[in-house]
């Protein structure tokens, strides 16, 4: 029985950076094979169900998807395969901060009140003096597409369509590469306001303002805090995401193959030829393989002496965000507040800061947007700290033991505790408990030592990207371009598929997507 196949490109894992990137060769007319582990697809965004209650796995937060032309990378990778899901939308979340519990909404106006109320009219005018900084930086932020990034000479053409408002933003640009916190330096002295940006940096790249670039700041500005804006959730969950990915990519001719779990790229003549999955089966890449796994996890499936010493070293000392603890529960609705917000953040204490353990809770009631995804008169709730649960805590434990069962039920205990903020009687209410450690994130989403993704400091460190210096590999995800979440892993998997692009093909699929 023949035990090879043999493909153009072969993407290992089906995180939303790896469908990306395979969707998109797939439109390219690549034959495309991705390689996933388990036995769903999409990574830290797969959706599972229990009981009847459909839960997000990971992300929770989702903007500048429901319309378009968008700038965000997600949103044109879906428009790039002509794909889509049905968005339910919404302006408002709550927050139970030291200063006191209360609603804000997304939108030029409106956090300005919130200010006004809890610090007063000189808070206000700082907020709008750093919205008019960071307007030239928002514009510079979007002057060059993502879609447009690849990395080879073919980047003159792709980049070269947008010299003139890349020239016409070059002072502004040098300076997205710097940390936020300069920009706030001389225009922000309230308390309270660095206090929030800090937090808005944190759930966007795992660092506080200092370590956070001013490019991602920018963008989230300029799409959070414009008028009229939304923001966006998937109906049908994260796992609905992922099967608009899988669907483009199929549509297109590409496979995933599932409970494929790859154990070491294939290298032969210098260059990376294919991968060899646990089973043992091969397959062999024509033109590349790109690997999906974190920065950390693509060196394990390296042979010895396939990269240079220097490359090993610099990739294995990429800095690490912390784990999550995450709560899923399934609980009765009846008799809740109407007005319950389908989004809670949850701060204890601005002195220890917003990266210290436990400290930031998340809280998701996706099914206030869509009905579909609890039986009828339940809700489902997500719960997690993110990004802030140290490793450490429970490295080498037995998952079997009552050691483990009993520190998931002490970590555990801030999120019951910030839920009951917002729901008193929560653990009465609750049909369905589950509770995941950062051991959960390593086993079960093969992240190395199940973390949030890599934490390079503005100005103190730059994203790899998708090159190698083994010829025939290529990186997407978390670990090659700046931020966390699905805009920057999406961005990552477009720029690594235009690199392997024809010309003519990258340019077409600019037009397509509203870029040029």
């Amino acid at each position: 029985m023949n035990n090879t196949d043999l493909t153009d490109v072969v993407v290992i894992g089906s995180g939303i950076g790896g469908l990306s990137c395979a969707a998109i060769l797939a439109r390219y007319g690549f034959d495309v094979t991705v390689c996933e582990s388990h036995s769903l697809p999409g990574g830290a965004a797969h959706g599972f169900e229990r009981n009847g209650f459909k839960f997000d796995s990971g992300p929770s937060l989702y903007s500048g998807l429901s319309y378009k032309p968008s700038a965000n990378p997600l949103r044109q990778v879906l428009d790039a395969i002509t794909e889509d899901i049905a968005w339910a939308t919404y302006d408002t979340w709550g927050c139970c901060l030291p200063e006191g519990d209360f609603d804000t909404k997304v939108g030029a106006d409106q956090f300005c009140e919130v200010l006004a109320h809890l610090r007063g009219q000189d808070a206000v005018a700082q907020w709008r003096k750093l919205q008019r900084a960071i307007e030239p930086l928002a514009r510079a932020a979007v002057a060059i597409p993502p879609a447009a990034l690849r990395f080879d000479l073919g980047a003159v053409m792709t980049m070269g369509k947008f010299a003139l408002p890349m020239l016409r933003h070059a002072g502004n640009i040098t300076k997205l590469t710097g940390a936020f916190s300069q920009v706030i330096e001389g225009v922000v002295s309230d308390s309270f306001i660095r206090n929030w940006l800090d937090l808005l940096c944190f759930l966007l790249s795992g660092l506080p303002a200092n370590g956070t670039s001013a490019a991602e700041m920018a963008f989230m500005f300029a799409d959070w805090y414009r008028p009229g804006v939304v923001l966006d959730y998937p109906v049908g969950g994260s796992g609905a995401l992922v099967d608009a990915l899988v669907r483009g990519l199929e549509k297109h001719g590409g496979q995933l193959i599932l409970n494929a779990h790859v154990e070491q790229v294939l290298v032969e003549g210098n260059r990376a030829t294919g991968v060899r999955l646990r089973s043992g089966k091969e397959i062999r890449a024509r033109r590349a393989v790109v690997s999906n796994a974190s920065v950390w996890d693509t060196l394990k499936l390296l042979p010895e002496q396939a990269v240079p010493k220097w490359f090993l070293e610099q990739r294995a000392s990429t800095p690490e965000c912390d784990s999550f603890m995450h709560l899923h529960l399934g609980i009765d609705a009846q008799g809740l507040d109407s007005h319950l917000a389908c989004h809670y953040i949850v701060v204890n204490d601005w002195e220890k800061g917003v990266t210290a353990p436990q400290n930031v809770v998340l809280v998701s009631v996706p099914s206030i947007l869509d009905p579909s995804l609890a039986p009828q008169g339940k809700h489902v709730i997500h719960v997690y700290t993110p990004g802030n649960e140290p490793y450490a805590l429970w490295q080498g434990m037995d998952r079997k033991s009552q050691e483990y069962a009993q520190k998931k039920r002490s970590r555990a205990e801030v999120m019951w505790q910030a839920l009951e903020r917002i729901i008193p009687d929560i653990r009465q209410r609750c049909e369905v408990t589950l509770v995941g450690t950062p051991l959960t994130h390593e086993r079960f989403l093969r992240r190395h030592r199940g973390s949030y993704g890599a934490a390079i400091p503005a100005g103190k460190g730059f994203f790899p990207g998708s090159a190698t210096p083994l010829p025939g590999l290529l990186c997407c995800g978390d670990s090659t371009f700046p931020g966390i979440g699905l805009p920057a892993v999406a961005a990552s998997g477009m720029i690594a598929a235009n690199t392997l692009a024809p010309l003519n093909k990258h340019l077409e699929m600019l037009k397509d997507v509203g870029c040029m």
